[in-house]
């Protein structure tokens, strides 16, 4: 069975101009099915590697490799964080929100600063670590999906290709909006069973 390029859990013009069809065609339809298609072609070369699901792969492969199949994981959970309608953290998630950062906007805040202070290419993210909620960032095609201890909850494309035609060269312009009007919090907060890299997992 072949990696494929998920469906968008949305239509591409549902954003407005927080998002544009322009930047779903390339950032969906070129960017992550570029990857898609190279996972493929590399596990296909490999008979070792057949028959692993995505997140066995995230787990068990270095370079070129685990650029894609990271890759494949870090914008599907992406787009699976974004809604174009407004939402509101659940219960817990607030709870644990205002433990950790003191208000929602304490959060947004601490986000947007790690997306736009972080250098180059990359993901800022959400993810629970023992329990309590963290900000952190990846860089490249590194993702939360590879680490044991770390259970994702939101991660932020903050590759050029995310923003560009939309922003140009702006990331804190893009940041603040999406970040401020575009987060799926049921999504995030249903990330808190811990089962986050099952969400954008494939199998093999």
């Amino acid at each position: 069975m072949t990696f494929t390029l998920p469906d968008l859990p949305y239509s591409k013009d549902a954003f407005g101009d927080l998002i544009s069809a322009e930047t779903f065609d390339y950032h969906h339809g070129k960017h992550h099915n570029a990857y898609v298609t190279k996972a493929n072609e590399l596990v296909a070369a490999d008979a070792a590697l057949q028959g692993k699901s995505l997140v066995e792969l995230i787990k068990s492969s270095k370079g070129g490799l685990f650029n894609q199949v990271g890759q494949i994981w870090n914008h599907t959970f992406y787009w699976l964080g974004l809604s174009p309608e407004k939402t509101a953290p659940s219960a817990e998630l607030q709870a644990k929100i205002d433990e950790a950062f003191g208000s929602t906007d304490a959060l947004l805040d601490k986000l947007k600063a790690e997306a736009v202070g972080h250098f180059a290419s990359g993901w800022a993210a959400l993810v629970l670590k023992g329990g309590k909620l963290e900000v952190t960032s990846y860089h490249d095609a590194d993702t939360p999906a590879a680490y044991d201890d770390v259970k994702p909850l939101f991660i932020l494309d903050v590759w050029e290709h995310a923003y560009y035609i939309d922003y140009r060269n702006a990331r804190p312009d893009y940041a603040g909006k999406i970040l401020s009007n575009a987060i799926n919090w049921d999504f995030v907060s249903q990330n808190l069973d811990g089962e986050g890299v099952s969400r954008a997992d494939q199998p093999g």
